[in-house]
């Protein structure tokens, strides 16, 4: 067997590569969407989904929750501290977690644990032709597995940026409380306070994206997975990859276009 060597291809058939790409993932998602309106809705596999992907996530949601609030707290005491402005520390946290990095990095971990999963659960159906069995047996495959993941995703990845949010705020008033020693209830007060609709709106409008981002984009690299188990694993390296990015840039272009609708300032 000859050495595998690498491919070289044209800019502009590269180009139409990537642009059918993403014309096919957005006919996947609208396809996932309208299954949502059509019998049958396999409700236990999306209540056996939301098990498997919110109550599964949530340890290392809480986790990482509970150490960015922290951390957040910790790093912004030192520059609070020189304008003596300590106790404004709850104030920042809750409006960091709250609108930015609660629904990011619940986001990043789900999509690192789930969006691969998924990915690498129907790659391996596909591969082995369970998918085509499916097909001749009149199952949609659609109906069976993706829609059922996209629908779970939504769901629990909404609740398990607010538990992020929660966690968070009480690891900074942790670090308020016993390394910056700061009262615990004034550190409570100035966090709810400073928080607004704006800030709320726009931290629970980010998961419902991000959650349909996860699971449409590790289900549509699992669906379209070729090559026996290497290619397994190459949709599943690129699900992760693609949903972490698109969570990234999504973020940027969903805060500025909430900013200008709210009138944020």
């Amino acid at each position: 067997m000859p050495p595998s060597r690498m491919e070289l291809t044209s800019p502009t058939y590269f180009a139409k590569l990537r642009i059918q790409t993403v014309q096919n993932y957005a006919l996947f998602c609208v396809q996932a969407v309208a299954n949502l309106l059509q019998k049958p809705f396999y409700f236990t596999d999306m209540v056996r989904q939301a098990d498997a992907i919110g109550v599964g996530s949530l340890p290392i949601v809480v986790l990482t929750g509970f150490f960015t609030g922290a951390v957040l707290a910790l790093q912004a005491s030192n520059t609070l501290e020189r304008f003596g402005s300590l106790s404004l520390v709850g104030q920042l946290v809750s409006t960091s977690m709250v609108r930015e990095l609660g629904p990011v990095l619940t986001s990043l971990m789900v999509a690192g644990r789930n969006s691969s999963g998924m990915a690498s659960e129907l790659g391996s159906m596909v591969v082995t032709e369970q998918i085509d069995a499916m097909r001749a047996l009149g199952t949609d495959p659609m109906k069976k597995l993706v829609t059922p993941r996209v629908a779970a995703t939504v769901f629990m990845l909404f609740f398990l940026a607010i538990v992020s949010d929660l966690v968070g705020l009480a690891g900074g008033g942790i670090v308020a409380r016993v390394l910056l020693h700061l009262d615990w209830r004034q550190y409570w007060s100035y966090a709810w306070q400073t928080l607004v609709f704006q800030d709320v709106f726009m931290g629970l409008v980010k998961p419902v994206l991000f959650g349909f981002i996860i699971a449409t984009i590790g289900c549509f690299y699992g669906m379209n997975a070729r090559g026996g188990t290497q290619g397994v694993g190459r949709a599943t390296t690129q699900a992760m990859v693609a949903s972490s990015v698109i969570i990234l840039v999504l973020d940027f272009f969903v805060t500025r276009l909430l900013m200008a609708v709210l009138s944020y300032r």
